[in-house]
């Protein structure tokens, strides 16, 4: 039953400022947009590093994991706060794409460089078109 209330909460809210400014059942539900595929992107990082010091016992992958994914957590923090705040974001999955990209181009190897480069792309494919939105009025 919980779980039915809260959706109902979340839509409701998101959807009718009215509902969420009158001060009743909906105004506990928050209206700031979570950076999901931020996060994921992040989680994915890190974890590569991780999983690159666990199967190879590689200590550069596992800092280089934990910094850049650390990084993209910040950003989308960042993004979670204010969806104009991007660079932080911007800049990690550049540097990631570049860098991964050319270990793929190299090595021809889909994992993980190929993997890490192509989700970077995707991410900045997404930073690129909020950039060019417009910003909403509220």
């Amino acid at each position: 039953m919980f779980p039915n209330v809260l959706i109902a909460q979340l839509v409701l809210c998101n959807s009718s400022p009215a509902l969420a400014q009158s001060g009743g059942l909906f105004a506990a539900v928050s209206n700031m947009s979570v950076d999901w595929v931020g996060y994921g992107y992040a989680a994915l990082v890190a974890s590569g590093g991780v999983v690159g010091y666990v199967k190879a016992g590689s200590v550069p992958s596992l800092a280089a994991g934990l910094l850049f994914g650390g990084l993209a957590g910040f950003g989308a923090y960042q993004i979670s706060n204010d969806p104009t705040n991007i660079w932080v974001s911007f800049a990690t999955s550049g540097a990631l794409a570049g860098i991964m990209g050319k270990r793929f181009y190299g090595s021809r190897k889909f994992m993980p460089a190929g993997l890490v480069a192509g989700a970077s792309l995707l991410m900045l494919g997404k930073l690129g078109v909020a950039m060019l939105q417009k910003p909403q009025e509220s």
